[in-house]
């Protein structure tokens, strides 16, 4: 599992030690990433959308959460994963 946000790294660091995330947060301060993967629409863009993907070993996207609650995203991946 991966993480990501238009942050620094340094801020990345402190929000995941703040919150004990066992998963690395990427830094997309330029936007690179959500722009490829549709999580923004423009370079002006404040924030990404919050969106996941499943990705398989070879590096294909299986699905696409378009809204993800973190409440219970953790369950529906999970789920998805173990083919329930």
């Amino acid at each position: 599992m991966l993480g990501a946000s238009f942050n620094t790294p340094e801020q990345n660091a402190a929000f995941a030690q703040k919150l004990g995330l066992k998963f690395p947060l990427l830094s997309d301060s330029g936007r690179a990433t959500a722009l490829a993967y549709g999580a923004c629409q423009d370079l002006r863009a404040q924030h990404p959308e919050r969106k996941s993907f499943l990705i398989d070993e070879q590096g294909r996207i299986e699905r696409v959460y378009d809204r993800v609650d973190p409440r219970d995203h953790p369950a529906r991946v999970l789920a998805d994963v173990l083919g329930a």
